[in-house]
């Protein structure tokens, strides 16, 4: 049998919550500048799909990539790995 692709799965932290059964994740990453050799960080916002709209603003999350649910949504939740300060 062949093995099928593996998902891609991102650790981010959720900053929107308005819409029903999406989150909106925003996911920093660090790496050297090629030519400048500075560290820089990068962010980007993907929308999660949640499906028991259980996340919260703050939300530390885990996120696989899976098939494309609507125009913009191409990620899942998989867990909540910590929940906000209060």
């Amino acid at each position: 049998m062949s093995e099928g692709k593996r998902k891609q799965t991102l650790l981010g932290t959720v900053v929107s919550d308005k819409m029903d059964k999406t989150v909106v994740v925003r996911v920093d990453r660090k790496f050297i500048h090629p030519k400048f050799k500075k560290v820089v960080k990068q962010t980007t916002k993907y929308k999660c799909h949640d499906e028991t709209n259980q996340c919260q603003i703050g939300d530390f999350i885990s996120m696989r990539q899976v098939r494309p649910l609507s125009k913009d949504k191409r990620w899942a939740l998989i867990e909540i790995l910590k929940k906000r300060e209060v």
